[in-house]
């Protein structure tokens, strides 16, 4: 387990995680518009960030789990 995973747990039933991996290459204002992005239209939210010496960045994402829905039976006419 990696020190951006630890202490999460793939069975942890409230939360989903998503680990990212951001280029040194890339700016902080690209960082965060990419970053909004997963927000805006996934759901995630911030859970860790991780910063190297050689520029590259380690995110966790997280979002809440939502309930399956399950299909409706068919109904016979």
């Amino acid at each position: 387990m990696s020190a951006l995973t630890a202490g999460v747990s793939d069975a942890d039933p409230d939360w989903e995680y998503a680990p990212l991996r951001i280029p040194a290459d890339t700016s902080r204002i690209v960082a965060a518009a990419q970053l909004s992005v997963h927000a805006e239209f996934g759901g995630w939210e911030l859970a860790r960030v991780l910063g190297y010496r050689d520029g590259t960045r380690r995110v966790l994402l997280r979002r809440e789990r939502t309930p399956s829905v399950l299909p409706l039976p068919n109904l016979i006419n």
